[in-house]
């Protein structure tokens, strides 16, 4: 299921919430200045329809030259996607106790490894959504709160339609998303299983060198690959 273009689309989601800089991979990111009133009551679904009207408005725009070239769809991520996701939360919570346990340079050779291990496998499949496809649906945040889903349904190749969710939370600097759900599998829960279960029998070198080497994320889990 994760290869359909639905779930392809969803793996990019985490891929920005992976694609951090060297604050990140070191654990040591600056404090984040204090949240404009806007950004705290900006609601979240607005949030996300925002940023999945502007990749797709450049999608439609240059789109046979993300078809051509579909690595350059990592600008798009970059550009619209990453600042409206919490990158150290996300990624603290796919490696878990491994985060804790991994040197500054592992966090960095897994972050970036995974990152550019999606826009390989996966970028061809967003250069082909289409603005069609996505509903995004009004939600409610009551005042305090800070933990909202955002509830989307996406059109699949097959004409079904599937739940996309996003999960944010309250941050220093207004809504940040930190994981999908699609069709009720959280990314997040299912990468962390996937990699958890390598990096106890392998040891997060041999799970980074095999990202490195190309190989998609959702198949790290399938077969043993061999030690590094």
């Amino acid at each position: 299921m994760r290869t359909s273009t639905v779930l392809v689309a969803g793996a990019w989601i985490v891929a920005a919430t992976l694609s951090a800089g060297t604050a990140l991979a070191q654990g040591n990111s600056a404090p984040a200045p204090a949240a404009s009133a806007a950004a705290t009551t900006q609601n979240p679904s607005d949030i996300v329809q925002s940023a999945a009207q502007s990749i797709l408005k450049d999608l439609d725009a240059n789109r046979a030259m993300y078809q051509k070239d579909p690595t350059k769809v990592g600008v798009l991520v970059d550009k619209y996607l990453l600042p409206h996701f919490d990158t150290e939360y996300a990624a603290r919570l796919v490696l878990a106790q491994n985060w804790r346990n991994a040197t500054a340079d592992q966090r960095k050779r897994f972050v970036d490894a995974f990152y550019h291990s999606l826009l390989t496998n996966y970028g061809s499949a967003l250069a082909d959504f289409t603005a069609d496809r996505m509903k995004v649906f009004p939600n409610k945040v009551e005042p305090g709160a800070d933990h909202a889903t955002v509830r989307t349904e996406v059109k699949r190749d097959s004409g079904d339609r599937i739940a996309v969710n996003y999960e944010l939370h309250m941050t220093p600097e207004g809504w940040k998303a930190y994981d999908v759900n699609i069709d009720g599998i959280s990314y997040v829960k299912s990468y962390r299983e996937d990699f958890g279960a390598q990096i106890q029998q392998q040891g997060i070198d041999a799970v980074i060198s095999r990202l490195e080497r190309g190989e998609k994320p959702s198949d790290i889990n399938k077969t043993t690959g061999s030690k590094s």
